[in-house]
């Protein structure tokens, strides 16, 4: 079952990432810390904070959070997720479409992602640098992503995304 995290759930989502990035080679481990202070900011985004869970017991997360390229609001997707039991199961993409079904109501016109294109183009991500769209930190070209949710959605838009400032810490 996916649905929007709630506070009591912060515990067990911390958990959650920590054992989903723990051996990742490319993380810095510290993903669980930046989604517990991004939610003490005006960047976190309560309705897609989502969670997928089987028998009440959280096995997957998702979370975005408002970030802006020049002083145009856009959302940032990260992390995504999944107990390393549980991982290839689809869950991570189950996930991120609720989320997107959500985030194309949310008034916001893009979302930008640090991820593999292989898992992220088939939802329609493409390279940022296509939208002269850079991230504020090195990251490979191929890897900096962005999703329009609009046609037309980053017309005239373009510049370093500025990120939540747990994301700098």
């Amino acid at each position: 079952m996916i649905r929007q995290e709630k506070v009591k759930d912060y515990a067990q989502i911390f958990d959650v990432i920590r054992a989903a990035f723990e051996s990742d080679k490319l993380s810095n481990h510290k993903e669980h810390l930046l989604v517990d202070q991004v939610r003490l900011t005006d960047a976190y985004i309560p309705e897609l904070a989502l969670v997928y869970s089987e028998d009440g017991e959280i096995i997957g997360h998702i979370f975005y959070s408002e970030c802006f390229i020049g002083d145009h609001p856009v959302l940032a997707l990260a992390p995504v997720a999944v107990l390393p039991e549980h991982q290839g199961k689809g869950i991570g993409t189950q996930l991120v479409e609720a989320s997107l079904e959500r985030a194309k109501w949310s008034g916001f016109s893009a979302i930008v992602v640090i991820g593999d294109p292989a898992f992220y183009r088939p939802y329609g991500f493409e390279e940022a640098s296509d939208y002269n769209i850079t991230a504020p930190i090195h990251v490979p070209k191929e890897n900096y992503l962005v999703l329009p949710l609009y046609k037309g959605a980053l017309t005239g838009i373009s510049g370093t995304v500025k990120y939540a400032e747990p994301f700098y810490v």
